[in-house]
């Protein structure tokens, strides 16, 4: 037999999106219940209507009922995840959970999720801000390539309206306070497999670290109450800066390897933490504005779950489908910025 006609016996193996899934809080709040909430409980502050919506063009956010939790909002995106691709918990290889939120500092979170899937595969965390979730795609299709695992389940739980601040002093508090009125919970989850065609096409990130201090929830520990967040508290003029400083070519690197543009795109998914910034970061980067979709007024600041969201809505909707192209772009405090081209 012709060496060249053998069959392959280690085809090439790419990582492929099965499908991604979203599970959102049945309680919301509208931006002018959240002013009316604060207006009350700050009597002697004066609350300006409308403000919070023009700064950020958030009108509602999803707010996680008393006692859920992270995991068990990213185990219920999960579990809408297997039942729609037909998977069943024990052939899930690995579970990566991927969010800003945790319930616990020890153990990983994923335990958590997977204790309430019923898997028993390896899991592990993975935390950068906002780009959990990309920097865990390209964790998973490093795996799959590799040949290290099949099927990779990557879940996210943000429960982040606790740290909306509910106590004002003066307007100078109020303005400080303003991203933590911006924020939304959610739990998403992402399926990726092993495939004969490639389906996670390219991914690159880049940092500017120096600028970390422009945005920080920062930990405290006392002796009588243990570790506790602190307040969020963001740096604009700083965090522009780090931004700034970023290497913007490195974001369309996975599409100029491929003679590709934004323009051929299906959908561009682009962290929101804002209306307003998400149009400066698309002007700066170039990416068109027609392709984005915008999350944000609706769903507010997903957090590590924006991405996610997004990729679910334009699948949903069918403004994506099965072959398009579709460019995944994050920036995160840190900062930290990346992309993730997918053939979906």
């Amino acid at each position: 037999m012709d060496v060249a006609a053998q069959p392959e016996t280690n085809p090439r193996r790419y990582a492929h999106v099965a499908g991604v899934a979203v599970h959102l809080p049945e309680e919301s709040m509208t931006t002018p219940e959240l002013e009316g909430l604060l207006a009350a409980r700050n009597p002697g502050t004066h609350i300006p209507r409308g403000v919070i919506e023009q700064a950020s063009g958030v009108q509602r956010r999803h707010v996680a009922a008393p006692g859920q939790t992270a995991a068990g909002l990213a185990a219920a995106a999960a579990r809408t995840l297997l039942e729609q691709t037909g998977h069943v918990p024990p052939v899930i290889d690995l579970i990566i959970y991927a969010g800003v939120s945790v319930d616990a500092v020890e153990p990983a979170t994923a335990h958590m999720v997977a204790a309430e899937l019923g898997a028993s595969c390896p899991v592990f965390d993975v935390r950068n801000a906002c780009n959990s979730v990309l920097n865990a795609i390209e964790l998973a299709d490093t795996l799959i390539t590799a040949g290290r695992y099949r099927t990779v389940l990557i879940v996210c739980g943000e429960i982040v309206t606790p740290a909306i601040r509910w106590h004002v002093e003066s307007a100078a508090d109020f303005a400080a306070a303003g991203p933590s009125y911006t924020v939304s919970d959610s739990g998403t989850a992402m399926l990726l497999e092993a495939s004969a065609v490639p389906g996670v096409l390219g991914h690159r990130f880049c940092a500017s670290s120096a600028y970390w201090e422009a945005a920080v929830l920062p930990v405290t520990r006392s002796a009588s109450a243990g570790y506790q967040f602190g307040a969020f508290t963001v740096d604009p003029v700083g965090l522009a800066v780090g931004v700034h400083k970023l290497d913007r070519s490195v974001l369309r690197a996975p599409l100029d390897e491929r003679g590709l543009d934004w323009d051929d795109m299906a959908a561009i998914c682009v962290h929101q933490a804002s209306l307003s910034s998400l149009h400066t970061f698309c002007e700066a980067i170039g990416i068109p504005l027609g392709k984005v979709v915008v999350t944000v007024a609706e769903h507010g600041n997903l957090v590590a779950s924006t991405i996610p969201v997004q990729l679910h809505q334009a699948v949903r909707s069918g403004r994506v489908q099965r072959g398009d192209l579709v460019a995944l772009v994050g920036v995160a405090s840190g900062v930290s910025a990346g992309t993730v081209l997918l053939r979906w």
